[in-house]
C-alpha cells in the first residue's frame, strides 16, 4: 500500500532556541530513522503549499491571525507564552504544517492513495482558536478537519489524539461541532490541566494515571475509544500523533513502546478501512526524546505501509 509524505523544508526554520524540546532535531531524528529502517523510499513524498487565510479562519478567529502577524520578530525570537517561541520563520512553517494536513485530506479524499503522514513542526493540537499555547500556534488537524467538512461536504470526521497531553485545542475548536468526533487519550493530571471532567456525545476522553503502561493503555483504548469510533463511522479519520506517551519521553510518565504505536495505527487503520475506504491522515504533534521519536514515528509509518485489510470497503 502506498503512503503519502508530506513535509516542508521551513518547518526546520522554525527556531525555538537552545535547550526547548521542540526543536528542529525532531524532524531530523525521524528522517534518519524512516532511512535506517528502509521506508522512507516507500514513501511518496510531497512539498504542500501553505495554509491559506481562509483555510485557517475556519478553526482561528482572524483578531488571532492578525496578533500572530503582528507578534512575530524580524530576528531573534519572542515568547507567546511561558512555553510557546515565535521566531523570523515561525509563521511560514506553520501555515505549511497546517498545509500539509489539508493537503493530506484532499489528496486522500480524491485518491488513489488513502494514507498520509504529515512530519511537520510546530505541532498544533494545543492551539486554540484565539490563543497559542504548548509549543503550537496554528491548530494543524482541526484546519485538516474543518476542511474536510468545508471543501469535501463530509458529515462525519473522526479525529484520534493520541499525544501524552490532553488535545485542548481541538476540543475548544469543535466543542459544538457534532459532525466532528475527538477521541483523546492523555496522561492527567498533566500539562494542560483540561480534559478529564468533559462529558459530550461527541468529545470522548480517556485521562489516564501516570505509569500507565502498553497493556493497560491498549485495554483502556480498546473500551473506550473503538466502540465510540465504530458507532460514529467515520468518513475519514485524522490522527493527532504525538509520540511523547512513550517510555523514554522527558515530559511525560507514560511507558508505551514502538510496539504499541504500531498497534494503535493497525486499529485505527481497522476502523479506516471498515468505514471509509482506508482514509486516514496522521499528523505529528508531540515527541521529545529523539531516539524514540524516530523508532516510534517508524513504527506508525510502517504499519501505514504494511497493514492488510481483511474486510475493506469496495471502491
Amino acid at each position: 500500500m502506498s503512503v503519502l509524505m508530506f513535509s516542508h523544508p521551513v518547518c526546520r526554520a522554525h527556531q525555538t532556541g537552545a535547550g526547548h524540546p521542540e526543536s528542529p532535531a525532531r524532524l531530523g531524528a525521524i528522517g534518519d530513522q524512516l532511512i535506517a529502517a528502509g521506508l522512507d523510499g516507500l514513501l511518496q513524498h510531497v512539498e504542500p503549499p501553505a495554509a491559506t487565510r481562509e483555510q485557517l479562519l475556519r478553526v482561528h478567529a482572524a483578531a488571532y491571525l492578525d496578533a500572530l502577524e503582528a507578534a512575530a520578530p524580524a530576528d531573534g525570537s519572542a515568547r507567546l507564552d511561558e512555553d510557546t517561541v515565535i521566531s523570523p520563520h515561525s509563521l511560514e512553517a506553520a501555515r505549511h504544517a497546517a498545509g500539509a494536513v489539508v493537503t493530506a485530506v484532499d489528496r486522500v479524499m480524491t485518491g488513489p492513495t488513502h494514507r498520509a503522514f504529515c512530519a511537520v513542526r510546530p505541532p498544533g493540537h494545543h492551539a486554540e482558536p484565539a490563543r497559542a499555547m504548548g509549543f503550537c500556534l496554528y491548530n494543524n488537524v482541526a484546519v485538516g478537519a474543518a476542511h474536510a467538512l468545508s471543501a469535501h461536504g463530509l458529515a462525519r470526521v473522526a479525529i484520534v489524539d493520541f499525544d501524552v497531553h490532553h488535545g485542548n485545542g481541538t476540543e475548544a475548536a469543535f466543542r459544538d461541532e457534532p459532525r466532528v468526533l475527538l477521541c483523546s487519550t492523555f496522561e492527567s493530571p498533566l500539562y494542560p490541566y483540561s480534559g478529564a471532567d468533559t462529558c459530550s456525545d461527541h468529545i470522548v476522553n480517556v485521562p489516564l494515571p501516570a505509569g500507565t503502561d502498553g497493556a493497560a493503555y491498549r485495554q483502556a483504548f480498546e473500551a473506550r475509544v473503538m466502540p465510540t469510533l465504530e458507532a460514529f463511522a467515520p468518513e475519514l479519520v485524522l490522527v493527532s500523533a504525538g509520540f511523547d506517551a512513550h517510555r523514554d519521553d522527558p515530559l511525560a510518565h507514560l511507558a508505551l513502546t514502538e510496539a504499541d504505536y504500531d498497534w494503535i495505527t493497525r486499529r485505527l487503520l481497522d476502523v479506516a478501512e471498515r468505514h471509509c475506504h482506508g482514509r486516514l491522515v496522521s499528523a505529528l504533534e508531540g515527541g521529545y526524546a529523539l531516539p524514540a521519536l524516530g523508532r516510534s514515528v517508524a513504527a506508525h509509518v510502517k504499519a501505514l505501509l504494511e497493514y492488510a485489510p481483511l474486510n475493506a470497503l469496495p471502491d
